[in-house]
């Protein structure tokens, strides 16, 4: 990240000396503190989209004993008629971390016993995973979707002969990743899966935890377009983030129905197409470059209106807390 990231930082510095402030792109989320630069509430972001089919369920469980964690979460899932595995993630976390789905009772409470903040527990939603970066400036009546990025959960197929070890060194992507499957596997890297056994290596749509990332823009469609227009004007205040969503098939994914939201990200979020192996890192630059350009120009219009960006010291506090 420290190598990747300056000639944006330096770009950001372009775009703050052009319309006269550093942390303009602060007002582009009016509704999200700080337009969720970092270390913002998912639950509070879930709440703004209110109770609309499109989110999964979930409840935030707050920090105390684990053992009332865990009745907190068994009472959640009586109500909404959950079963395991349901998903556990921290509020306040970002690129996965802390993410866990939970396949038993047990497990959850070995989670909760090490839990040290608020945690959201989730309803589980399995088929296909999309992230849709969308942007409405403030004086449009309908948004536009910026990238789809189609997250590929990566796996290796068993042949009855070979442990999962040998299986994923020989795997061109998930050898790419070894060490932290290795950790992730432990005892179970001398398991010989049965010829043609798929075993998943990852279970969260995070490219730091081992998915891959292709560009899905193929599957831009008005409907889905209108779709997510629809679910984020309801969000008084939202005109720029990312979102992550589960649907059961890219059939439905393009029509724009049965859409579950897993989380949505403010305005650091990152058009994450650019990770797709087809593209150089020329094309990420120019991704990114365009990406804070729009999230400066919205910041700009609301600006006009009386929106005021964090102050800088502000800012400053939250990125070091």
């Amino acid at each position: 990240m420290w190598l990747f990231y300056p000639p944006v930082v330096l770009y950001l510095l372009w775009l703050a000396i052009r319309y006269r402030s550093l942390t303009l792109f602060t007002a582009a989320n009016p509704s999200i503190p700080h337009s969720g630069v970092v270390k913002e509430s998912k639950s509070e972001i879930l709440e703004g989209l209110g109770d609309i089919p499109e989110v999964a369920r979930w409840r935030l469980i707050g920090h105390q004993d684990a053992e009332v964690m865990l009745a907190d979460m068994l009472e959640f899932m009586a109500l909404q008629s959950l079963t395991f595995p349901v998903v556990l993630k921290p509020d306040v976390g970002e690129r996965g971390s802390g993410v866990k789905v939970v396949p038993s009772e047990d497990e959850a409470q070995a989670y909760f016993a090490q839990a040290i903040e608020p945690t959201i527990v989730q309803e589980y939603i399995g088929g296909r995973e999309f992230g849709v970066f969308y942007y409405r400036y403030p004086d449009e009546a309908e948004g536009h979707l910026f990238s789809i990025t189609d997250k590929r959960l990566i796996g290796v197929a068993g042949d009855g002969v070979r442990n999962l070890e040998a299986l994923l060194l020989a795997d061109d992507r998930a050898v790419c990743m070894a060490p932290f499957f290795i950790s992730q596997l432990g005892a179970r890297l001398l398991e010989v899966p049965r010829a043609g056994e798929w075993v998943a290596l990852t279970e969260v749509g995070t490219h730091c935890r081992g998915a891959l990332f292709l560009d899905g823009g193929e599957h831009l469609t008005d409907s889905l377009r209108k779709s997510i227009d629809l679910m984020s004007r309801g969000f008084a205040g939202f005109y720029f983030g990312r979102y992550d969503i589960r649907v059961p098939s890219e059939e439905d994914f393009q029509q724009g129905r049965n859409l579950k939201v897993l989380e949505l990200n403010g305005v650091t979020s990152e058009s994450t197409n650019i990770y797709d192996p087809k593209y150089g890192l020329w094309h990420a630059y120019r991704t990114l470059f365009k990406q804070w350009q729009i999230a400066f120009e919205i910041g700009a219009r609301n600006r006009e209106v009386g929106i005021r960006p964090s102050g800088m010291i502000d800012l400053w506090k939250l990125i070091c807390r």
